[in-house]
């Protein structure tokens, strides 16, 4: 994968691009540039939330063990008064008077509230389950938040050595342009000079290899003018403010590669998604356990009181009849609740049982994915660190080589091709060594994600 292409696959899957004007420039760390970007990053923020609603549902189950059930309901209205033709009845004996009938002369406000109330005394320790479930499952968000953390953090630290490696070859091609003038010029002078030795067909070759120069130069330059728009996005600079890395100079990093063995038990030990899979496990099965208790008789103390008032209406005084316009009763005491719909408990049951088997099929598949990749990026940085050396071994060939044609050259023994030839041969090795120790940093890294270790370790190391 190119410079270029693999710039472009970073802003389309990261940030979108956006300018800024640079007055001041600050180097930047790599540990610095991941929490700026991270903190500035909306898909971080928008994770963060899956975690925030499971702590929310242990809160929510918390909040069953106090006073589950409290009810207020209000009613407000207009009321007709009540008139009797019976003068011997007291207006609080009304109810005895068969032919009592609605005053719609007399009208007055009706206004009537209930409370209900019901305080969980045993059940089972369903309640505590949920509780324990809810945790177990805040627990999952949170190791799947890491996930997902882990994932853009990889993303960023291409990002930041992608801007490392555009430096470099922007240092390289400048190195390369210098190199490039000075066998111009001496293919200037032999011209003016008329020299016979000069072949034309090399000065064709020549100029051929300058215009490939110079579209290099320009996709390069364009690579890093995409390269900082990216970094502007995501760092969010202040304005007047850019930052740069503060590493000028790609180098492997200073980390062996470790046994196959170790990174497998360090997968398997330290991934976060498979610590998700294991506590939603857990939180099924404990789920399972509180539903089951919660199928159980369960003890509550249960009270109410209602309150009746309209000024038209009078309060009847027997104990067996209620008039509904005005009124206080209330009362408490201890019921058993108990659910009979048990076929809908079967069909809950039964579908927790099939959750809890996903999750454990979930985690096996998992497993398996996880060794597979562990294997893959253990085999990618060890071809890419075995790329490196080598390449380095062949550039220290072709500067040797370089030098010769260049003594050959000024001591008119050696061809225009031949010093073309090694010069286009350095600058592909050079470009090759950079773009391949970029190569072997992102595997490094990427076999640390594989593996579950935190990118900040392959830094300090």
């Amino acid at each position: 994968m190119t410079v270029r292409t693999f710039t472009s696959f970073l802003l389309l899957t990261l940030f979108c691009s956006t300018s800024a004007l640079a007055q001041d420039t600050l180097s930047i760390d790599l540990n610095t540039f991941l929490q700026k970007a991270k903190q500035n990053s909306g898909q971080i923020k928008y994770e963060r939330q899956n975690v925030a609603l499971a702590e929310n549902r242990i809160d929510q189950a918390k909040a069953q063990r106090f006073l589950p059930n409290l009810n207020f309901d209000s009613q407000h209205g207009l009321v007709p008064g009540v008139e009797s033709d019976n003068p011997n009845l007291e207006p609080d004996e009304y109810y005895l008077d068969p032919n009592l009938r609605n005053d719609w002369s007399n009208w007055a406000i009706y206004t009537r509230f209930q409370i209900s109330v019901a305080q969980p005394v045993f059940t089972w320790g369903a309640i505590g389950k949920a509780v324990e479930a809810a945790k177990l499952a805040a627990e999952a968000a949170e190791y799947g938040f890491d996930a997902k953390q882990s994932e853009f953090e990889l993303r960023l630290f291409d990002l930041y050595y992608s801007y490392v490696l555009a430096l470099e070859i922007e240092r390289l091609l400048e190195e390369a342009q210098d190199k490039i003038n000075q066998v111009e010029r001496q293919i200037n002078k032999m011209k003016e000079e008329g020299s016979s030795e000069l072949d034309e067909s090399e000065v064709f070759k020549f100029e051929i290899y300058k215009s490939e120069f110079e579209i290099q130069k320009t996709e390069v330059y364009e690579n890093m003018r995409f390269v900082k728009e990216t970094w502007n996005y995501a760092l969010r600079n202040e304005e007047g403010v850019i930052y740069e890395p503060s590493i000028q100079f790609l180098d492997p990093i200073s980390s062996e590669i470790e046994s196959i063995d170790f990174y497998q038990n360090a997968a398997f030990n330290n991934r976060p998604e498979l610590k998700a899979l294991q506590k939603g496990k857990e939180a099924t099965e404990t789920y399972i356990s509180s539903l089951k208790r919660q199928n159980l008789p369960g003890l509550f103390l249960g009270g109410y009181v209602n309150f009746a008032n309209t000024p038209n209406r009078p309060r009847q005084s027997n104990p067996f009849i209620q008039n509904s316009t005005n009124l206080f009763t209330g009362g408490f005491g201890f019921t058993i609740r108990q659910k009979l719909n048990f076929f809908s408990i079967k069909a809950d049951l039964e579908r927790s049982k099939i959750e809890l088997k996903r999750a454990e099929l979930a985690k096996e598949a998992a497993q398996d994915g996880v060794l597979l990749e562990v294997n893959n990026q253990y085999q990618e940085a060890a071809v890419a660190n075995v790329k490196v050396k080598q390449t380095d071994e062949a550039l220290v060939t072709s500067k040797k080589w370089l030098r010769q044609e260049q003594l050959d050259y000024d001591f008119g023994m050696g061809e225009v091709k031949d010093l073309i030839d090694a010069m286009r041969k350095e600058l592909e090795l050079k470009l090759q060594l950079k773009q391949r120790i970029f190569e072997l940093n992102s595997s490094l890294a990427e076999l640390n994600k594989a593996s579950g270790i935190p990118i900040d370790m392959l830094i300090t190391n």
